[in-house]
């Protein structure tokens, strides 16, 4: 019989890519006022992996991920999305987004995103938000899935996650021995 009990908390990591970089400033207060401060921003890196976006966005993309110092509920990723999504629109221009927000959570055993896309591999989480496993740690690594986006299976993103997720299992340990005490 299966016992129920609470998902573990889980790290916020919401990916942007855009064009016009000095947008992130502005979109990161933003960010900050929705999710709590962050406590770790990776470095930019180019997003050469595919023309989808060059239409609606322009080329060259650029990415950078930022890791929030509160743990989520893993129940919330489908508002965080909706969250996101409204945010982008603030950052339309006729039609088109200038930004894309991509929020997740990490796990020491994986890396989920929220997309409103559905797709075989894709787990309905409610509000028309599809949580989408991209990665699993084994190994000592994040492995890519086959459906993994190639930007999540850059060395360079994996290497990040690695770091994110050091910090992930030093704030849970930090957080049970502030919950543990002697009686």
């Amino acid at each position: 019989m299966s016992v129920f009990k609470e998902p573990e908390p889980a790290k916020l990591i919401i990916g942007l890519f855009m064009k016009e970089t000095e947008l992130f400033a502005e979109v990161f207060s933003l960010l900050e006022k929705s999710f709590g401060r962050a406590d770790m921003v990776g470095s930019w890196f180019d997003f050469n992996y595919t023309s989808y976006y060059d239409e609606e966005m322009g080329s060259p993309l650029f990415r950078r991920m930022v890791v929030f110092e509160s743990m989520i509920s893993q129940y919330g990723l489908a508002g965080i999305k909706k969250t996101c999504s409204r945010l982008e629109s603030r950052y339309e221009t006729d039609g088109k987004r200038r930004v894309n927000i991509d929020p997740g959570y990490l796990l020491a055993s994986r890396f989920v995103l929220a997309t409103g896309k559905d797709y075989a591999h894709r787990i309905c989480i409610g509000e028309g938000v599809y949580a989408d496993l991209t990665l699993i740690y084994k190994n000592r690594d994040y492995t890519p899935l086959e459906w993994t986006y190639p930007d999540y299976a850059d060395r360079r993103m994996r290497d990040f996650l690695l770091k994110a997720r050091a910090k992930y299992l030093m704030d849970r340990k930090r957080a049970a021995s502030e919950n543990t005490y002697d009686s």
